[in-house]
């Protein structure tokens, strides 16, 4: 009997989705697929519920939603030998995107019942993990109006955009240490990814990858918004590094850190997160997470391994 967790968002992608346990029956095979399915109410709710099907046993977690529900599943199976699933039915859906994984509710369900699996890095800032990415400055700027937004969605993302813009910039100067560098700078950003994409099909980092064991940085001084409109052109092309202010590294680990501010604002994984520190340490963790991926996938020429029914 293989056991399978499935635990639901509600509410991504503006609750349009109402995934239940009888639906998902008619997708596996009954006797030998066993299903349990929850659902989450508030944040960090996926991540105590992942806990508890570890200790009941689950051979299989599914991660249901977008983004900041895969963040919560996905940090309790880091370094385990159980396997993420995901169902992407939130907005952004960068990770599956990246992973290949179908938006379509039957063709991801596929992929579940064919247990194919490979594993990828996860990134991890102080002690929290991240699997898509971080950063600093405009882009956790952007999720904080983003998350206030009834509209959870690309029209609702372009609108946060553009409320950050009006908003003045603060000035903060910091210090990062990466690839043994110590640059000063106020920047526009800080980003910082494992994969090559933001959600959207949006990108600052389109030559990242899940399986380097790298992570790709990227750091953009203080620029106007004429500068940040042409930022957005390069990104629809995925060419942002061709931005003269723009500055591209590939790191295991970097540092920033700021001697009078006691907290950063920060967005992992396209959710608002404060960080009590007058320093940040970011690094990677080589293939640290087992996913189920479509059989079909191509990331850096990775091995993938098939559960037998």
């Amino acid at each position: 009997m293989k056991h399978i967790h499935f635990i639901i968002n509600p509410i991504a992608g503006n609750g349009r989705s109402s995934l239940t346990k009888e639906f998902l029956e008619q997708f596996f095979v009954k006797g030998y697929h066993h299903l349990t399915v929850k659902y989450s109410k508030f944040k960090q709710h996926a991540c105590e519920l992942a806990k508890k099907s570890i200790t009941e046993g689950a051979d299989i977690i599914v991660a249901c939603g977008g983004d900041g529900t895969i963040n919560e599943v996905a940090s309790c199976l880091v370094n385990t030998k159980i396997p993420l699933g995901i169902v992407p039915i939130g907005s952004g859906n960068g990770l599956a995107s990246n992973l290949q994984i179908p938006r379509n509710l039957r063709q991801s369900l596929a992929v579940i019942r064919e247990q194919q699996t490979t594993h990828i890095d996860v990134g991890q800032i102080n002690n929290q993990y991240f699997f898509s990415n971080t950063g600093v400055g405009f882009d956790a700027s952007v999720i904080k109006y983003y998350e206030s937004s009834k509209n959870r969605n690309l029209i609702g993302y372009i609108k946060a955009c553009l409320i950050s813009l009006k908003k003045p910039n603060t000035g903060m100067g910091l210090k990062v240490r990466i690839n043994d560098m110590n640059l000063m700078v106020d920047p526009f950003l800080i980003f910082i990814s494992n994969s090559n994409e933001m959600g959207y099909r949006i990108s600052l980092t389109p030559k990242a990858s899940l399986q380097d064991g790298l992570l790709d940085v990227m750091v953009i001084s203080k620029i106007g918004r004429l500068k940040v409109f042409w930022l957005g052109v390069l990104m629809l092309f995925n060419k942002p590094y061709l931005l003269k202010e723009a500055k591209s590294f590939q790191t295991k680990n970097l540092e920033l850190y700021n001697d009078t501010q006691i907290h950063f604002d920060s967005q992992i994984d396209g959710e608002l997160r404060q960080i009590k520190s007058k320093t940040i340490s970011i690094a990677i963790q080589d293939q640290a997470l087992s996913v189920i991926v479509p059989n079909t996938i191509d990331l850096c020429s990775q091995k993938t391994t098939t559960a037998a029914l």
